[in-house]
C-alpha cells in the first residue's frame, strides 16, 4: 500500500467544486480509472494496491459498480461547474486491472461514455500484467473502445523477475503483445532497470527482447527504493544490495541509444515511442498540467487548478460512496510559486521543453550555464525553449534546481 495522502483542506461530502473556479472548455480533460487489485505485491511497488488478504470487506465483484457511483457523481459536480468535455483520454491503471473480468472493464468505460462522452479518436488504455492477458480478454476490450494496452514486462531475465517478485515469465510477455497486436491495439512494454543482480548484460537481453516484440512505445524506469516497501526493508537488512547511480546512468544510456537505433524518439526522460502518434497521450496530459478526474480509491484529480485525492482503502471508497458521498479525503490549491515549480519540474522532463519564458529572472540567467555544462541543448535555447540533452535527462533533478533556487 502507498504511503500516507497529502496534507490538505477538508473536501466536502457532495463534491462540489469551488464557486470561483474556472474551468477552459478548451483544455484537455482525461480520465484515470484506478483498480486497485493486485495477486502478489511486488516487492518494489508503493502503489495504492491490495491482496485478496488486505482488502478487509472490499470485493472485486463489487468494484465496477461502486466506481460508477463517483463517476456519477463526477458528471455531477462537473455539470454544475458548467464545465462537461469528453474525455480525451481514458486511462485503466492499478493494480492490475485485467484482474478484474473484461466485461467490468467495458461496463466502466461505458459509464465514462454516458457520463462524458468519448471524444472521437481518443486515446482508450488498459494496463496489464502478462499473465492476464489472453486473446479473448483483449478482444472484448477492444470491442469495448479499449485501444491501448500497456504490458507490464519490466525484464526478459528470470532471476530479475525474481528480485521484483513478478510472477510472469518471460514467455507470457511475447503471447500478451502478440494477442494485443493481432486484436489491433497499440502495445507499450513497460521495464525497470537496476534490480538487485541486474548486470548490464542482463538489461541489454531485455532491451533486446523488448524491441523485437515490436511494441509502438517503451517506457524505462530506475528502480527507486520507496520507504515501506518490501526491497526498501530488504536493502536495510543488508540482504540485497541497493541500485547502483551509475549503472543506472549506463543503463539508461545504453536504453537511449538501442531505442533510438530502433526507431523510437524519446519524449519524456522515462519514454519513447516509435513516431509522435504513438505517444502516450494521457500521460503527457499529466506532464503538460491539463484536467483529469482520477476515480478510484486513492486516486488523484486536478481540475481548474484544484487538486483533490480520495481515501485510499478500497472499503472506505465504497463506504462514502454508499453513503451518496464524495469519496475525496482532502484537496488543496497551489499558490502561484507552487505551480511554477511544478510547471518546471514536469515540462522540463518532455521532449518539446519548458518555454524559458515561463522561468523567472534568475532561472533564465541559469540556462546559459547548464547550456555550457551540456545539460540542456543549445539550439533550442536559442529558440527560447529548455530542452534536456542526454546528459541533462540523466540529471534532471539537478536541472530542476538550477532553475529553481
Amino acid at each position: 500500500m502507498a504511503g500516507p495522502l497529502p496534507i490538505g483542506d477538508p473536501a466536502p461530502a457532495d463534491g462540489r467544486l469551488p464557486h470561483d473556479i474556472r474551468i477552459h472548455p478548451d483544455v484537455a480533460f482525461g480520465v484515470y480509472l484506478h483498480v486497485p487489485f493486485c495477486r502478489v505485491r511486488c516487492g518494489y511497488c508503493d502503489f495504492n494496491t491490495y491482496t485478496s488478504s488486505e482488502l478487509r470487506g472490499a470485493r472485486q465483484d463489487q468494484y465496477a459498480d461502486t466506481l460508477l457511483r463517483e463517476v456519477a457523481l463526477g458528471r455531477e459536480v462537473l455539470a454544475s461547474a458548467g464545465a462537461l468535455r469528453p474525455a480525451s483520454t481514458v486511462f485503466f491503471g492499478g493494480g492490475t486491472p485485467t484482474l478484474l473480468p473484461a466485461g467490468d472493464l467495458a461496463r466502466m468505460l461505458d459509464g465514462v461514455r454516458e457520463a462524458f462522452g468519448v471524444a472521437e479518436g481518443a486515446e482508450v488504455t488498459v494496463e496489464a500484467n502478462p499473465d492476464t492477458v489472453t486473446p479473448t480478454v483483449v478482444r472484448e476490450l477492444a470491442a469495448a473502445g479499449v485501444n491501448r494496452m500497456s504490458i507490464g514486462m519490466q525484464s526478459s531475465v528470470p532471476h530479475v523477475l525474481a528480485a521484483l517478485d513478478r510472477t510472469h515469465t518471460p514467455g507470457n510477455v511475447r503471447t500478451a503483445v502478440d494477442a494485443a497486436r493481432d486484436a489491433g491495439l497499440d502495445v507499450s512494454v513497460d521495464l525497470i532497470y537496476g534490480a538487485p543482480g541486474e548486470s548490464l548484460g542482463d538489461w541489454e537481453s531485455s532491451l533486446d527482447e523488448a524491441l523485437s516484440l515490436g511494441s509502438d512505445h517503451i517506457s524505462a524506469y530506475a528502480l527507486i527504493i520507496e520507504d515501506g516497501t518490501k526491497l526498501a526493508r530488504q536493502i536495510k537488512r543488508g540482504e540485497v544490495p541497493a541500485p547502483d547511480d551509475d549503472l543506472q546512468a549506463d543503463m539508461y544510456e545504453m536504453a537511449d541509444q538501442k531505442l533510438a537505433a530502433a526507431g523510437f524518439d524519446w519524449y519524456e526522460v522515462s519514454n519513447w515511442s516509435r513516431g509522435v502518434e504513438h505517444r502516450s497521450r494521457h500521460n503527457l496530459a499529466y506532464w503538460r498540467g491539463t484536467d483529469w478526474w482520477g476515480f478510484g480509491p486513492g486516486a488523484h484529480s486536478h481540475v481548474g487548478g484544484l487538486r483533490w485525492w480520495n481515501v485510499k482503502h478500497p472499503a472506505a471508497y465504497a463506504q462514502r460512496l454508499a453513503l451518496g458521498e464524495s469519496p475525496a479525503a482532502g484537496r488543496e490549491r497551489p499558490d502561484p510559486e507552487a505551480r511554477a515549480l511544478e510547471q518546471v519540474l514536469l515540462e522540463s522532463r518532455i521532449r518539446e521543453g519548458l518555454a524559458i519564458d515561463a522561468l523567472d529572472a534568475g532561472a533564465r540567467r541559469a540556462v546559459a550555464g547548464l547550456v555550457a555544462d551540456g545539460l540542456i541543448d543549445g539550439a533550442s535555447a536559442i529558440r527560447g525553449r529548455v530542452v534536456l540533452t542526454l546528459q541533462g535527462r540523466l540529471l534532471a533533478d539537478a536541472v530542476v534546481r538550477a532553475l529553481t533556487e
